[in-house]
């Protein structure tokens, strides 16, 4: 399985027990969608190794209590400590409507509701306190924040999304 395949869903954080089981500090809004794993993905050095999982349950909120098949043992546990989670992307369930998976939309066009066409999608920065789409058009990066009011629509058949963004913050890019 290759990384670009998959997406993250959480870090080891810390032991729960001395019979190996673990705390994933998971990286979602809904983290009882994560409870009925069978298996993931661990990210050991540059490798993305299976393990098995022989029962898991949430703890405190975004932690998930579990436990893998063949570690039994601190040391074993220790093992993995701070260590990456993933899942393959087909493992997530389809979205509707206006809501997207931020993988989904590299590539779909961008389209203002007065602008018109801004460009196409390239990535996403969540590194912000609000994610950005990032839009290039000829070579120029626009940065669109990421605000529920401003997307219109997600039109997955045409790969597109509109936006209605504020007057001058398209052009703000595009200006010299």
């Amino acid at each position: 399985m290759r990384k670009k395949d998959c997406f993250y869903v959480g870090t080891i954080v810390n032991k729960f027990s001395f019979k190996g089981e673990l705390l994933v500090k998971l990286d979602t809004d809904e983290p009882e969608l994560f409870t009925e794993m069978e298996s993931v993905f661990i990210e050991i050095g540059k490798n993305l190794v299976p393990f098995f999982i022989e029962s898991s349950q949430l703890h405190k909120s975004l932690l998930l209590r579990v436990r893998f098949e063949d570690i039994d043992d601190e040391a074993a546990a220790d093992a993995l400590m701070k260590h990456d989670l993933f899942l393959p992307l087909t493992a997530l369930p389809p979205l509707k409507g206006n809501k997207f998976y931020f993988h989904e939309i590299i590539n779909y066009k961008m389209v203002d509701v007065n602008y018109g066409e801004v460009g196409i999608i390239t990535g996403v920065n969540d590194t912000t306190s609000q994610a950005l789409f990032e839009v290039e058009q000829n070579g120029i990066e626009i940065l669109i924040p990421m605000n529920d009011d401003f997307i219109k629509e997600v039109n997955r058949e045409t790969q597109t999304i509109t936006v209605e963004t504020p007057d001058g913050l398209i052009e703000m890019y595009l200006t010299e």
